[in-house]
């Protein structure tokens, strides 16, 4: 199966699940990320807002001993802000949440680790994307590519092996609900 027809797939099977199923799927998620020493150790950490039923990291958001970068689309790459709960957020590009433009910003050398959203993920720690290319101009650029990545996804699109073309990078573990790989 190639990329497009894998990611329409498991899009549809994301989509599928009820509003219960996907909420006790993210928890788990979330217990597992602050259970692992390779993650409670940062202090300054990229995320997401989670949109098409991604896994919901928000619960995340309120350990406010952690300071949050989220994304914001601009042009073809992305601008990381810092935010925290009660900043102001809007819709930006493609119907994803994201922090003011005004929000300070993050320079690479502040950020201790990145959550990597992906349609999928492989034992190898690859990621199927949305077919945009965001992350992986951002994980292949110099200044980005030593942080510490974790992609999350729900385990039935943790797969054993993901079509994967050159410019993809592995991430370096993988979290679902049944635990970090």
């Amino acid at each position: 199966m190639d990329k497009v027809e894998l990611r329409r797939s498991l899009l549809q099977k994301r989509k599928s699940l009820s509003q219960q199923e996907w909420r006790e799927k993210s928890d788990r998620i979330v217990s597992h990320l602050l259970a692992s020493p390779l993650f409670t150790p940062n202090k300054t950490i990229l995320a997401y807002f989670s949109c098409r039923q991604e896994p919901d990291l928000n619960s995340l958001f309120h350990h406010n001993h952690y300071n949050w970068g989220l994304p914001r689309c601009v042009g073809e790459n992305l601008a990381w802000h810092i935010w925290q709960p009660g900043d102001e957020i809007q819709v930006g590009a493609y119907g994803i949440c994201e922090p003011l433009s005004t929000a300070p910003t993050i320079s690479p050398s502040a950020v201790d680790f990145i959550l990597v959203p992906a349609v999928a993920c492989d034992y190898g720690g690859y990621r199927l994307g949305y077919g945009g290319g965001y992350y992986d101009r951002l994980l292949s650029s110099p200044e980005w590519r030593s942080k510490p990545t974790i992609g999350i996804v729900f385990e039935f699109a943790y797969l054993p092996q993901l079509p994967t073309d050159p410019w993809d990078i592995p991430l370096h573990a993988v979290c679902t609900e049944k635990g970090l790989r």
